[in-house]
């Protein structure tokens, strides 16, 4: 374990497990950094063929921790960059890497969690899972290429939905939108994401890569988009929206935002 990132295998499938109970696997840096390395060195093995992610506690993950970013704040916005830089590592990992990733999600998929289950090929979802991209809820907008890769599965106006209201969408309505692949009894998403994960593994590798890759190249890699994402994550965090829509957050009160 690594920044409460669990790394497994499973014949020849990776599986990778946020686990932090206390947070409902919230993301952090050592945990961003622990998933980043996993997929660049699951590119390489020859013995791993697919990765699942999934999340430990009933929760794929909660986001990001607002805590944290509550004091990223008040420093540089230096700081705020570097940690952004940490979680887009993350996602230019999943989308290089060669090899399916599959998301395996329990309970919710909140924030920067959507964004990481946005970020792989295949989504497993329970049938009670949540997904939310929260961030205008508390003045911010989202990054983890979460608005490259909704503009890639969604009419324009269903991403507006999404990212202007930032409310709980369930499992089957984004099966219908054909944004999660597969729905399943809860309790079993990670069994059944291992099946197929394995079915592929047993496939030829290298075909799907290449075919991971046209995908890539047919929708446009999301390289622009995750560091237009970086500044304006950037400029929301260090504003006076996401100041009052944080600090509502952790007061229990509805925002009040400054009007200019």
């Amino acid at each position: 374990m690594s920044g409460q990132l669990t790394v497994a295998h499973q014949g020849r499938v990776m599986v990778l497990t946020m686990d932090d109970a206390a947070t409902k696997n919230a993301l952090g840096p050592e945990m961003m950094a622990a998933a980043r390395d996993a997929l660049v060195q699951a590119a390489e093995d020859p013995e791993v063929g697919a990765i699942v992610l999934t999340g430990a506690n009933g929760t794929f993950c909660s986001g990001g921790n607002l805590g944290r970013l509550l004091g990223n704040a008040k420093a540089d916005p230096e700081v705020t960059r570097a940690s952004l830089e940490r979680f887009h590592g993350w996602t230019r990992a999943m989308r290089a890497c060669p090899k399916p990733v599959i998301a395996a999600v329990e309970g919710a998929a909140a924030g920067a969690g959507f964004s990481v289950a946005l970020g792989c090929d295949l989504i497993v979802a329970a049938e009670d899972a949540v997904f939310t991209l929260a961030y205008v809820r508390v003045g911010l907008n989202p990054d983890g290429g979460a608005s490259a890769f909704l503009a890639r599965a969604a009419t324009p106006q269903l991403a507006a939905e999404i990212m202007f209201e930032g409310g709980r969408i369930g499992a089957a309505r984004l099966a219908q939108l054909a944004i999660v692949n597969r729905v399943v009894a809860p309790g079993t998403t990670l069994a059944e994401a291992l099946a197929w994960a394995e079915r592929l593994a047993d496939g030829p590798t290298l075909a799907i890569g290449r075919a991971k890759r046209l995908i890539e190249s047919g929708f446009g890699a999301p390289d622009e988009q995750l560091d237009r994402e970086a500044a304006f994550f950037v400029e929301a965090l260090h504003g006076a929206e996401a100041a009052e829509g944080i600090t509502a957050f952790f007061e229990k009160r509805p925002p009040s935002y400054p009007r200019t």
